[in-house]
């Protein structure tokens, strides 16, 4: 039997339905579908959200492109207008300040990681301390560390620091780096005697930078990330969805395989 225009269309939509209904998942989106967002991230974050990244485009077909710099710049980028959809940070409180200005949606806000600081010095030096205590040695003059003003890792070593009464010593030894990942190269570069960076970036050194002590987060912490999807973004879906994949199973998973600890 010869069937009529419109049944022929409503079988081939028919037969596009099947498949999805039987998957139940979402089709693929199209080119004409794909979204763009922006993610503004604490550069700690950087090789951990790249790979999440990814797995959001291959689930989604949205892409996403990264910022990643200190916590503060970001945060002073965002207040400025900066075209951003979701906010990563590295410290609380940046992420309280964009939130007293009513620029996140604040039913978005959670904390998703945890980390913790150490004290690195230049693999092989023989003139490196071996504990923060040995910060005020004779031997070091330079203790590189990110500034406070913009950088949490920066300030978290401040605070470390003053409490175990070591910052008036320290101070005017002090470098200060824009971010964590400057402070680490000063130490792999071997400009500095020791650095203060996070537990996670290590690994990035390729073995140009040694470990010599850790710091408990009671005298300093705890540092945990939060992440918001900002106010007003054009993309207030697709920002949602990546903020549920990096807490999802999957972006912990991830989260994990670069160091970053559980937040408590």
């Amino acid at each position: 039997m010869k069937k009529h225009p419109g049944q022929r269309s409503a079988a081939l939509l028919l037969s596009l339905l099947i498949p999805l209904l039987l998957d139940g998942k979402p089709a693929h989106p199209t080119s004409a579908q794909a979204r763009e967002i922006v993610v503004a991230a604490a550069i700690s974050l950087s090789e951990a959200f790249n790979e999440i990244g990814r797995l959001y485009h291959q689930r989604t077909g949205d892409s996403v492109t990264f910022s990643f710099a200190s916590s503060g710049e970001l945060e002073k980028q965002i207040e400025a207008g900066a075209p951003v959809d979701v906010f990563a940070s590295a410290g609380q409180k940046e992420m309280d300040q964009l939130q007293a200005k009513q620029l996140i949606d604040q039913s978005t806000r959670a904390d998703f990681a945890r980390n913790t600081l150490v004290l690195v010095v230049p693999t092989g030096s023989k003139a490196a301390p071996h504990s923060f205590t040995e910060l005020q040695g004779p031997s070091v003059q330079r203790i590189a560390i990110g500034d406070p003003k913009t950088v949490p890792a920066g300030q978290y070593a401040e605070q470390l620091l003053r409490n175990m009464q070591l910052w008036p010593k320290v101070e005017p030894r002090l470098v200060l780096a824009l971010n964590v990942r400057q402070v680490l190269d000063y130490v792999v570069r071997e400009e500095v005697e020791a650095g203060i960076v996070y537990a996670t970036d290590v690994n990035i050194a390729k073995g140009k930078a040694t470990v010599v002590a850790s710091a408990p987060d009671q005298d300093y912490g705890p540092i945990l990330y939060p992440i918001a999807v900002v106010k007003d973004s054009s993309g207030a879906q697709a920002a949602r969805g990546f903020v549920n994949l990096v807490r999802s199973p999957d972006g912990v998973r991830i989260l994990a395989k670069y160091g970053f600890l559980a937040p408590k």
